[in-house]
């Protein structure tokens, strides 16, 4: 039989057995006589004193009279009727005739008496101080008291009056949206949460029923976005859930009206901006986007800038078309076969094989990429490459920090070692001896490097180091970016010492980068277009005459079999997962 069954039943009659065996004995039995004497006789005092081992009681006795007539009162029924438990648990284990077994008898009695003096207590007692804490954690913004929910609904059913039938259409979302007091661009969120992708058009009631419950549950603009956008039973955003509010934006910006003429871009476009929205926004590197991230990050300020600015390309965090047109024909040169992979081979050859190919290893590892298909073949995406390219070009940015880091950081231990520097540097002094230039030993290098960054713990280089550092793309470019290793090293180091601690990052280098391929990208194409039409193009970028330069690109590189409206397709239905695996 086995002993772990019959345990505890076995343990417990026996238990009660001895009880009962206690209980009976005249000497139990006179003490419990005893004790019931002196409480009838208000001798609680010397109760008390018989077990100097607890003073709480006998202090508080003392000093309360009124808790002892109310223990006088209430302790005549527990004593008459005193279960085995509260007596089982302290006495079996002693002797009738000890000393011992009498003070534990008093000990108990006197415990249970304690136990209702203090229930009495604490409904005399003050409100703790924790109660009077004021509340500080609102992860759905902070409730304002001043906000006239009927005021707000008044309103919007008084703009959707003016729609036929009281019924609002995607092109009529924009007063609703401005009747909710929300940007212009959150129509197309508000029309789809409210239902109408299946219908073509939102009704008054639905609409006030759907905003109403997003007032009284979302108190900030960053919980009423993601209650938006979100699917159903979920707190946060995830990429997929961008494309309706993005492609509305697409559809209706007049910075982006030469694309109703070029369909073909608009999921490209679509991707870009979704992955600088994860790459800024997404802390947390999730995948996932939740209230807080998107209350600590500037993207809903610019999403409110989409109403202001005319032009695009002024809203370089997110939705600059220039920088996305940057982004694709770099990637678009080293897609050789077009199918919207690139695998090592081809991502050697960006910058003229600048970066080294345990670097790219590291990058096709899985360290800083998703898609589990693709890292399966050998190939990362499109939408990898935007996070790659931005972190190449800009080292300085958290993300950009965070993104070499995780691929520099070969044991996943949250720290660089020496081995591991030494390790990319490895590859470096092979190219330098390849190129005829004397490589700088390995220890002198290590000394400039922790010169530079000075870390916190000897023997190794952790991530707040590096945040830390000012000149984190001097000390990423040294073991992986040779040709920009070799610009550092021309320059004096005072002097980016200086400009590391001068810069206001007005301008960040990704932007700097940006305008600058994006110059060169439109010179091109226009001497090209010259050349072959006789057409004299416009040079100046700021002029934007992009439309001409998508029908070249276009005629001159077929891109990718697509529909060829891509606006009036459902999106629901539209297959965007190679975007983002």
């Amino acid at each position: 039989m086995s002993p772990g069954k019959v345990l505890q039943p076995a343990v417990k009659m026996k238990v009660d057995e001895l009880f009962l065996c206690w209980l009976s004995q005249p000497a139990t039995q006179l003490i419990l006589k005893d004790c019931l004497r002196r409480i009838k006789n208000k001798e609680k005092t010397e109760f008390g004193n018989a077990d100097s081992g607890n003073s709480k009681n006998e202090s508080f006795t003392s000093k309360n009279s009124n808790s002892k007539q109310c223990i006088l009162g209430n302790t005549r029924l527990p004593l008459m009727s005193l279960s085995p438990p509260q007596l089982s648990t302290t006495l079996p284990l002693a002797t009738p005739a000890s000393s011992r077994n009498i003070s534990n008898v008093r000990a108990t009695h006197r415990s249970s008496g304690t136990k209702e003096v203090q229930t009495k207590k604490e409904e005399t007692l003050p409100p703790s101080h924790s109660q009077n804490i004021p509340t500080f954690y609102f992860p759905r913004g902070c409730p304002k008291e001043k906000v006239n929910i009927d005021a707000v609904i008044a309103k919007i059913e008084q703009t959707f009056s003016q729609f036929p039938n009281e019924r609002a259409t995607l092109e009529d979302m924009g007063k609703v949206a401005k009747a909710c007091e929300c940007p212009l661009y959150w129509k197309g969120p508000l029309f789809y949460c409210a239902g109408g992708e299946r219908t073509g058009y939102v009704s008054v009631h639905k609409f006030v029923a759907m905003w109403r419950k997003v007032l009284q549950t979302c108190y900030d603009d960053a919980a009423k976005f993601v209650h938006l956008l979100m699917n159903p039973g979920c707190n946060y955003l995830v990429q997929e859930d961008f494309i309706p509010f993005l492609q509305d934006v697409v559809n209706s910006h007049p910075g982006l009206s030469f694309l109703k003429e070029a369909s073909e871009f608009h999921s490209r476009y679509i991707t870009t901006v979704i992955q600088r929205i994860f790459y800024t926004v997404n802390r947390s590197w999730s995948g996932k986007i939740t209230c807080n991230e998107l209350r600590k990050s500037n993207f809903l300020q610019n999403v409110a800038l989409l109403e202001e600015e005319a032009d695009i390309n002024q809203l370089t965090e997110y939705f600059s078309y220039e920088h996305f047109y940057v982004i694709y024909c770099k990637f678009w040169e080293l897609d050789t076969d077009h199918d919207l992979y690139i695998d090592r081979k081809d991502l050697a050859r960006h910058n003229d094989y600048a970066i080294s190919n345990r670097m790219i290893e590291r990058i096709f590892s899985g360290a800083v990429t998703r898609g589990r298909k693709a890292q399966k073949d050998g190939k990362i995406s499109y939408a990898d490459f935007v996070w790659f390219l931005i972190s190449e070009e800009d080292k300085k940015t958290p993300t950009s920090i965070e993104y070499w880091f995780r691929c520099m950081d070969l044991d996943g231990d949250g720290a660089l070692s020496m081995y591991e520097l030494e390790y990319f540097y490895e590859e470096q002094c092979q190219k330098l001896d390849n190129m005829a230039i004397e490589p700088l030993p390995f220890e002198d290098c290590l000394c400039q490097m922790l010169d530079l960054v000075k870390p916190q713990h000897e023997g190794k280089i952790t991530l707040h180091d590096l945040k830390r550092c000012k000149l984190t793309n001097v000390f990423f470019d040294t073991f992986f970016n040779i040709e920009k290793y070799l610009d550092h090293e021309q320059k004096d180091q005072f002097s980016m010492l200086r400009d590391g601690e001068g810069e206001s990052q007005e301008v960040s280098d990704w932007e700097k980068y940006a305008a600058e391929e994006y110059d060169i990208l439109v010179a091109e194409e226009a001497a090209s277009d010259q050349w072959n039409d006789g057409y004299e193009a416009e040079l100046n970028p700021v002029d934007h005459q992009k439309a001409s330069v998508l029908k070249y690109q276009m005629e001159k590189r077929p891109f990718f079999e697509m529909p060829s409206h891509l606006a009036d397709v459902d999106l629901d239905e539209y297959d965007y997962d190679e975007d983002f695996e």
